[in-house]
């Protein structure tokens, strides 16, 4: 049975590990995923929480928070892993932890490729909005 537990930064490289074979296409391992930055955000409050089974992560989640709204970000499943529940585990698992800090409202962003991904929020309850654009401005490439 797979554990849940939130991550540190020993377990940076089998977090960027991860990522990588599951194919999240924004990591930035020179940039806001390095090592430094890693560490940097989990002292300011950032939550990641993984799911291990025998001692192997198999899933990842990030959760963060802007005072007012609780964030899900980057859910990844080992390909070998999928379609078992273990997203939905890490999705409630993000959520309780979002709740424990006192937030109300969860949000996620999803590409818009990710046909799989919002199929997912939406059985865990998430409402998908059209009406909203997202927009970003960048430092840097790796920012």
């Amino acid at each position: 049975m797979p554990n849940i537990r939130r991550l540190t930064i020993d377990d940076y490289d089998t977090v960027i590990d991860l990522w990588q074979r599951s194919g999240l296409p924004s990591i930035r391992p020179t940039g806001r995923d390095s090592r430094e930055e890693f560490a940097r955000q989990l002292e300011r409050g950032q939550i990641i929480i993984g799911l291990e089974d025998d001692g192997k992560l198999i899933g990842v989640v990030v959760a963060t928070n802007d005072m007012r709204k609780g964030w899900i970000n980057r859910l990844a499943i080992d390909p070998d892993q999928r379609r078992k529940g273990y997203g939905a585990q890490l999705i409630h698992a993000a959520e309780a932890a979002l709740r424990e800090a006192g937030l109300k409202v969860m949000a996620g962003l999803i590409e818009d490729y990710n046909d799989a991904s919002l199929a997912l929020f939406e059985r865990e309850g998430y409402t998908v909005h059209t009406d909203i654009y997202y927009v970003s401005k960048r430092d840097s490439k790796e920012a």
